[in-house]
């Protein structure tokens, strides 16, 4: 079981996803809070039934799944829209988080959580006034100028810039998660500039957690 458990977050198109994929392949246990996101309002979950009393049936595709295109629109243009629905699926998130870095093989585990700046105190990188992640024992920030996210937005999703920018307008400020950080990745680069990055960070937490 792992016990030193490490969150990762960055801004939307910050590059996270291709960050934990090179934590995995050097053996790491991701545990994703948009997979643990997903799995809190499956169909037939009681998650997904506080949804739809919440936002109606028009919260429903058409299988009886989450529409999530029309729940984004909706949560982008409404902030209370948006508490709500963060109310409901963020405590089922981070109770899947906690369950999986704990089962998860190895010295330790890795939680990846875009929100994290939104849930954490700016806290100096002190592992007090983790807030509703106590069990996080240090935060890596992938790090990228907005600039960037911007163009990577528009690139990756097909939106129109005004959705893009709401999209980051949304999420905490750059400097924001950058007050969490006990690490920084800048993944401003080619991806070939992660890889040692990373590397250099897994032999730190491994040393760390060996250390704990």
């Amino acid at each position: 079981m792992a016990d030193y458990v490490v969150g990762l977050t960055g801004g939307v198109a910050s590059g996270k996803s291709e960050v934990t994929r090179r934590f995995e392949a050097l053996g790491v246990t991701v545990a994703d809070a948009d997979v643990a996101a997903r799995d809190a309002v499956a169909v037939g979950s009681p998650g997904l039934a506080e949804v739809v009393a919440a936002f109606g049936a028009q919260a429903l595709a058409a299988d009886g799944s989450l529409d999530r295109a029309a729940m984004r629109r909706r949560v982008f243009t409404d902030d209370a829209a948006r508490a709500r629905l963060e109310a409901i699926v963020h405590p089922r998130v981070r109770e899947l988080l906690q369950a999986t870095c704990a089962a998860a093989p190895g010295p330790y585990a890795i939680a990846a959580i875009p929100l994290l700046a939104e849930a954490l105190p700016a806290a100096g990188g002190q592992a007090a006034g983790r807030g509703a992640y106590p069990w996080l024992r240090r935060v890596l920030v992938v790090d990228v100028p907005v600039d960037v996210q911007r163009a990577r937005l528009l690139a990756r999703d097909g939106i129109d810039a005004a959705l893009a920018e709401r999209m980051i307008a949304a999420q905490a400020t750059r400097l924001q998660r950058l007050a969490i950080a006990d690490d920084v990745l800048v993944n401003d680069g080619p991806l070939q500039a992660l890889d040692a990055q990373v590397a250099a960070l897994d032999a730190r937490y491994r040393a760390m957690a060996a250390a704990d």
